[in-house]
């Protein structure tokens, strides 16, 4: 079999690229051309009036009350307010806090550098005005006036999403992480086009166009398609190690693209050693005209069609993708308040006195007098009278008068209906503004509550695409960011900048082998997305709840520290030093967590403030602390002296008490022996019996005694 050269192999893949395109097309056709109607009819002057309707009251007033653009800006100003941001987390749990930091640093600086609220906001505008935006994410040239080939990501709007963005019918995911083909319109003027290929201009066959509304594009359009096709290969991998131990691989194309390749790997010390067989996803990227492929561009960076689709409100119905936004369901509500406001000025607009009606002889010379009646103020007019045939005058005066013109009443009542129409379908938009200013803070809760129903299915598939967007980025910041010691830009969420060192080779210790930090190509990350207030947003409820807790809190230590966080989430010009100032105190307190650059200025500091002499102040407080202690140790032993003087004092009392408690234990039975021997000497002499000293008799005298 004949090998297929590379120009039919072009032609055959822009001849099924051009099929299957227009299968898409066909197949959501009316549903693309609605969204596209409903972006005119909210944001073109007099778009609400285009098509059978204008023709109705054509020459007569054609007034238009766009609430519907009120809604959708109000819609727009409520995620503006509340930029939605993500967040790079460890698939399995760990806590890799400095590889988490790098990737979002990393990509925040990617979306300040390319101006990503552009694309957000373009891509959430026409989704919630028509039902469908889009973003891409693209790999450019860091510097494109260096000599280096490092490159960045960059996040870049589409217009036009809804005409110009096309998947294939088999993906069904809101994200289109299944899509397998992917179209993306390019429009070119034909001068540029010319200048750009050397080629005369043939556009894609784009169906979807304006010929359906009262104006169309310019006919100098030619639309170039941007075709993304996912390949699943089996890629041929062939390992090289340098002579330091170093590997690297390269593909096929890679030899392809470098005919020298091989001789350079192989002068400069690099050697095969083995060969891997890898089944990936790859994603191709061509440029086509209509009738031709302009540039085959190969494989891009990561395995994810960087298109990025958000939709307002999305549903499949019959296998058929169908979506639209908020302005949709109040069109026809939106034409009925134009055309009766449209009629009541046309009625308001007519004379609303009685005319009277003349036949033309009657006023035949004095037309100028009854025309410039109103002007001139006259204090009469004339009129001829009617004659017949013979010249008798049989009438005078007018004829008859005109009517007044009356507004019906059902014209008032159909406005009233409308508007509370208009309203429902709207939803709650008008409700914050009719807010009093006396109003309890749980009602205006419940209003705010109300309105942000209203925007949150937006909200919430935003984060979608966002989400979307930050999984595609990680894909190929694997491929990109792979420089060994490359410095990058970085950006903190309070949008400091900063500088990371990539793929930084560092000395393990525990193997003693070298390993590389913030090496993308080894993280295990998912994204994590915050659908709520912005940083601002957050900052500033952050403030209003410091500052309340300072009126509620006693302590003097706690209301510093307080103090000190609202001041470190304060925004305004000129703000970042005083904040700054306000985190180092709060380090030095230790109520902020260090990193580690300031974890080493904080160790240096106390090494220096230990080795360095104490001024005259600090030597002053030093000897009067040293004074102080020594006349404290000295009033300390002062003390305890004269306690042990108390103690002896103590002692020596309870001893004389004891020893006084002896003698007169003494006297006392000496002095009762006496009395015994006088009383036995008195019983004798008297004739009575001498007591009996027994052993009890003692033993009942000493207790009497003792008592």
């Amino acid at each position: 079999m004949a090998r297929v050269g590379k120009a039919e192999r072009l032609r055959k893949i822009h001849s099924e690229s051009i099929r299957a395109f227009n299968m898409v097309q066909s197949s959501v056709r009316i549903e693309r051309l609605q969204c596209l109607a409903d972006r005119r009819f909210y944001s073109i002057a007099g778009a609400q009036w285009e098509g059978s309707l204008a023709r109705q009251f054509e020459n007569r007033p054609k007034f238009e009350v766009n609430k519907v653009q009120q809604a959708v800006f109000k819609i727009i100003n409520e995620y503006r307010n509340n930029r939605i941001g993500i967040r790079f987390i460890p698939r399995d749990g760990s806590k890799d806090d400095k590889l988490t930091d790098a990737c979002n640093g990393l990509y925040r600086a990617d979306e300040q550098d390319s101006t990503a609220d552009e694309a957000y906001d373009n891509a959430f505008e026409e989704g919630v005005a028509g039902g469908f935006g889009a973003w891409r994410l693209r790999a450019v040239l860091e510097d494109e006036y260096s000599d280096n080939e490092y490159q960045r990501i960059r996040m870049e709007p589409i217009f036009d999403a809804d005409s110009t963005v096309f998947f294939d019918r088999d993906a069904k995911r809101q994200d289109k992480s299944d899509a397998k083909h992917c179209w993306v319109l390019v429009p070119m003027t034909w001068d540029s086009y010319k200048d750009t290929y050397n080629d005369d201009p043939t556009t894609w066959p784009k169906d979807i166009q304006m010929i359906e509304f009262d104006w169309q594009i310019p006919n100098d359009t030619v639309y170039v398609a941007e075709y993304y096709k996912v390949e699943a290969i089996n890629e041929m991998r062939y390992i090289y190690r340098s002579a330091t131990g170093e590997e690297d691989f390269y593909v096929k194309e890679d030899f392809e693209e470098d005919d020298q390749l091989l001789d350079k790997l192989l002068a400069t010390g690099w050697a095969e050693v083995r060969r891997e067989k890898v089944k990936c996803k790859k994603i191709h990227k061509y440029l086509m005209s209509g009738g031709k492929i302009l540039e085959d561009q190969g494989y891009i960076a990561g395995n994810n069609i960087p298109i990025v689709p958000f939709f307002g409100k999305r549903w499949v119905v019959d296998n058929v993708e169908r979506c639209m936004g908020v302005v949709r369901p109040a069109k026809d509500s939106q034409r009925l308040k134009n055309m009766q406001i449209s009629k009541l000025a046309e009625i308001s607009a007519k004379s609303t006195v009685e005319k009277p009606i003349f036949d033309p002889e009657q006023v035949t010379g004095f037309e100028v007098m009854w025309s410039e009646d109103n002007i001139a103020d006259n204090p009469y007019l004339l009129a001829r009278p009617i004659t017949d045939a013979a010249g008798t005058p049989v009438a005078y005066g007018a004829t008859s008068y005109t009517k007044v013109p009356n507004i019906p009443p059902a014209m008032a009542a159909l406005l009233q209906v409308t508007d509370q129409d208009m309203k429902d379908i709207l939803g709650a938009t008008e409700s914050m503004d009719q807010m009093q200013s006396g109003q309890s803070g749980v009602a205006v809760e419940m209003v705010q509550n109300r309105i942000d129903m209203n925007s949150f299915i937006y909200m919430s598939n935003m984060g979608k695409a966002v989400k979307r967007s930050a999984e595609i980025w990680l894909g190929m910041a694997k491929e990109l960011f792979v420089e060994e010691g490359r410095k990058m830009k970085t950006m903190t969420e309070q949008g400091e900048v900063g500088q990371l060192e990539i793929k930084r080779p560092v000395l393990d210790p525990a193997t003693a082998a070298t390993v590389y930090e913030n090496d993308l190509g080894d993280s295990n990350l998912e994204v994590y997305v915050e659908v709520g207030p912005s940083s601002s947003s957050r900052r500033n409820s952050t403030v209003r709840a410091l500052t309340m807790m300072m009126g509620i809190t006693q302590d003097p230590e706690a209301i510093q520290v307080l103090g000190s966080m609202a001041m470190m989430n304060m925004e305004g010009e000129g703000i970042e030093d005083v904040r700054d100032w306000f985190r180092q105190k709060m380090l030095r307190m230790g109520v902020v967590k260090p990193t580690e650059e300031e974890q080493l200025i904080l160790d240096d500091q106390k090494k220096q403030e230990a080795q360095m002499p104490p001024d005259a102040n600090t030597q002053f407080l030093l000897e009067s602390a040293k004074k102080a202690g020594a006349d404290a140790q000295s009033a300390v032993a002062k003390t305890q002296l004269t306690m042990a003087q108390v103690e002896k004092t103590v002692a020596e009392t309870d001893k004389i008490v004891a020893e006084t408690t002896l003698d007169e234990q003494d006297s006392t039975t000496k002095k009762l022996d006496n009395l015994d021997r006088v009383d036995n000497a008195i019983r004798g002499a008297t004739g009575q019996p001498e007591m009996d000293e027994t052993k009890e008799g003692k033993e009942d005298a000493n207790r009497n005694t003792e008592q």
